[in-house]
């Protein structure tokens, strides 16, 4: 199936879910925020929320420092 993923088309196997995706890009799932399809996703969802052709997904990490 084809998402868009921060901008780029992106394949992801039927019945991936955002935790998956969040996985395949190194990311910690404690450090990032989830958009889909123009509504923020509550973290504690992520692993819960199979992703269908053509969602638009952004992804962005928290960083800390000063």
């Amino acid at each position: 199936m084809q998402l868009l993923l921060n901008g780029s088309a992106t394949e992801a196997p039927e019945g991936a879910t955002l935790e998956s995706v969040i996985g395949r890009l190194g990311l910690p799932v404690a450090r990032v925020a989830v958009e889909r399809n123009g509504a923020i996703v509550p973290r504690g969802q992520y692993a819960g929320v199979v992703l269908a052709e053509g969602d638009v997904i952004e992804v962005v990490t928290l960083v800390g420092g000063g």
